[in-house]
């Protein structure tokens, strides 16, 4: 209760006469004091992203909803309204641009993500079809798809005979992101497909994967990934990178699975909640960069 109290009371009142004290003892905004001079990462970041959201002026709490191509004109207005001085200050006003590429990025890679999850896989969809026959392919290269509805599918990790009802929860974003990782890192997609058909500590390869899409998704939308995009990407995320994370938590999982030798499939449910809180743990680091460190195919 006491901690809500104080929160309330420093950023309500404290909070507008301490910066007013700082900026009149050292002639820079608070603004100024996290971006210039500091390269871009979360830390820098997630700070410009709090003073620009705590701010009285609406200017600069709009700033978080300006779209890309009106990002330059929109840090000329900020430096305009805090009275910053280019000359005097020549890194502000790039630094604050990165930040606010980051920020705004990050709300648009959702809305990417969240459309591309929104599409249906259809049977109908030629592009559809072209890249479920393409995944086969690529994990299973020397072995012939005998017909399009077959149990063969259960060899790489789908539940029937026809792969489109494993992608109803997550729509082509789950196809897309088992697709990417096979793709880009095939050797390493085929090294977890091999450990997935282990017969004591197999799983359920695509099944798991498109879960883990459901993972990826649900740190996105929480902003829980705003850290690491922050320090992985100089500028607007795209979808790529959100792919990429995607190939971060397969390869990952797999070694953790392995790891940690469950007695029986059954207990996935209950080793997905820890490997997420593991995810979740590293997230908390300032300097959090979940990349897949092997290298990629392109």
């Amino acid at each position: 209760m006491l901690g809500y109290m104080w929160q309330y009371v420093y950023t309500s009142f404290l909070r507008y006469w301490l910066k007013w004290l700082i900026r009149h003892v050292t002639g820079k905004c608070e603004l100024q004091r996290i971006c210039s001079g500091h390269k871009a990462c979360a830390t820098t970041t997630t700070k410009a992203e709090y003073s620009l959201r705590s701010s009285k002026n609406k200017v600069l709490r709009g700033a978080l909803e300006t779209s890309k191509n009106n990002l330059e004109q929109c840090v000329d207005q900020i430096m305009k309204e805090k009275n910053v001085k280019p000359e005097k200050d020549p890194l502000f006003k790039e630094s604050l641009h990165i930040c606010l590429l980051q920020i705004t990025g990050y709300s648009s890679l959702f809305i990417s993500v969240e459309d591309v999850r929104k599409e249906v896989f259809t049977s109908e969809n030629p592009e559809h079809e072209a890249m479920l026959l393409k995944l086969w392919d690529l994990l299973m290269p020397t072995v012939k798809l005998e017909s399009r509805i077959t149990k063969q599918w259960g060899d790489i990790g789908f539940q029937g005979d026809d792969p489109k009802t494993d992608f109803r929860g997550m729509g082509m974003l789950g196809l897309i992101n088992l697709v990417f990782f096979s793709e880009n890192y095939t050797e390493e997609a085929r090294q977890v497909l091999s450990h997935a058909n282990h017969p004591k500590l197999g799983y359920s390869y695509a099944i798991v994967g498109i879960n883990l899409t459901e993972m990826a998704y649900s740190l996105l939308k929480s902003g829980a990934l705003k850290p690491h995009f922050y320090n992985t990407v100089l500028g607007t995320p795209e979808l790529r990178h959100f792919h990429q994370l995607y190939c971060y938590l397969a390869y990952e999982f797999d070694k953790f699975w392995l790891a940690e030798e469950p007695e029986s499939i059954m207990q996935f449910n209950q080793y997905r909640e820890k490997f997420h809180s593991i995810v979740k743990t590293h997230l908390q680091d300032p300097g959090v960069s979940l990349t897949l460190t092997v290298h990629s195919q392109n």
